[in-house]
């Protein structure tokens, strides 16, 4: 492993690169379609920011929020808070990961005599100092590569650059599964902790002797600039627009609520429908992206009925709650179905709100 501390504006030229650079998505932390910047206390493999999800042994020992805290030349970062001073055991995990598609990384050979180089970089930010840990692992988790990085000074952005051959071994899918999951420990019991700076066939979550962030109680973590891409060296982080970036999330998650809504009952989407008599009325649904495969469908209601998961309609003079279902998902549309309980033929109005989930 080559690992190299570096300051803001050291990183490489990117000038001889051009298209998909960074396979991190979401890596400047701009995109919270779930939350709106809210804080949320993850249950394990729970998502947090777009593309970004918590793994954990022990429930309720952090936080994750979308914060302003970020270093020049970003808006944004992810920040970790700590809810207690939790002693890690043995078979203890708490980490953040991203999961990458393995269309995304399939020029990368891993697993092959070609298994090309990568580079991870990043800026961080902590309260706490000493070293820190991560991982890179397969679809499979029966390879994986511990890899560390220090924190000198508490509360300082520090830029951070860790060069990982390519694994020549191990099965690295190049589908729309799983091609690969990158981690960022903290605080993982000794099973899961493996000797830095090398490929082992086990499951780590991080490297050993790393620092324990949920082991002070209030401590606190940030992590912004993202950035994995193939090469030995790191170079600037591949800022891409927001909306670009947004449709690069909307592949595996998307909300019908406003950006910047989190998605929640009783905030109002409407569509406007015609209906005969006491049916089953069926609309189409478009999704703004191609999903990754084809997603789970939650409802969630409008403002103008009471329960919970289920749209509504309006009968002439009250507003109903409807049996609320799915026909036909696919990865561009899926069929929203309410039951229609009207006497006679009218003209009505369904109101209600979805997410489609299509994570790895």
């Amino acid at each position: 492993m080559a690992l190299t501390q570096v300051q803001p504006g050291m990183l490489a030229s990117d000038s001889q690169f051009s298209g998909f650079k960074n396979r991190i998505i979401n890596g400047a932390m701009v995109i919270d379609q779930r939350n709106a910047g809210a804080s949320v206390t993850p249950i394990n493999n729970q998502y947090t920011l777009d593309r970004w999800y918590g793994v954990l042994s022990q429930a309720s020992k952090y936080t994750v929020q979308q914060s302003t805290t970020a270093p020049a030349g970003f808006i944004n970062s992810l920040k970790v808070t700590s809810s207690s001073a939790y002693s890690i055991g043995a078979g203890d995990y708490f980490a953040i990961y991203q999961a990458i598609e393995g269309l995304n990384v399939a020029d990368l050979a891993w697993g092959t005599a070609s298994a090309k180089p990568v580079t991870l970089s990043f800026q961080v930010y902590s309260s706490l100092t000493g070293t820190f840990g991560g991982v890179i692992t397969n679809s499979a988790t029966d390879r994986s590569y511990p890899y560390t990085y220090t924190i000198s000074s508490a509360n300082t952005w520090t830029s951070i650059s860790v060069t990982i051959a390519g694994d020549t071994s191990g099965t690295w899918l190049t589908t729309n599964g799983v091609g690969l999951r990158v981690s960022f420990g903290l605080g993982v019991g000794s099973t899961y902790s493996g000797t830095a700076g090398a490929w082992a066939g086990a499951l780590y979550i991080s490297a050993t002797g790393a620092t324990s962030v949920v082991g002070t109680n209030g401590a606190t973590f940030y992590i912004t600039g993202v950035q994995l891409e193939k090469g030995s060296t790191a170079t600037s982080f591949d800022y891409r627009p927001y909306g670009t970036e947004l449709q690069l999330c909307q592949r595996y998650f998307e909300s019908s609520f406003a950006i910047g809504t989190a998605p929640a009952n009783a905030q109002a989407t409407v569509w406007f429908s015609s209906a005969t008599p006491n049916i089953v009325y069926s609309q189409n649904i478009q999704f703004a992206i191609p999903k990754r495969s084809a997603p789970s469908i939650t409802f969630y209601r409008g403002t103008s009925h009471s329960t919970n998961g289920q749209w509504g309609y309006y009968n002439g003079s009250v507003w109903v709650t409807a049996s609320t279902g799915t026909g036909t998902i696919t990865t561009q549309a899926f069929n929203a179905s309410i039951s229609s309980n009207i006497g006679t033929q009218y003209s009505y109005v369904t109101e209600g709100n979805w997410t489609a989930n299509a994570e790895l």
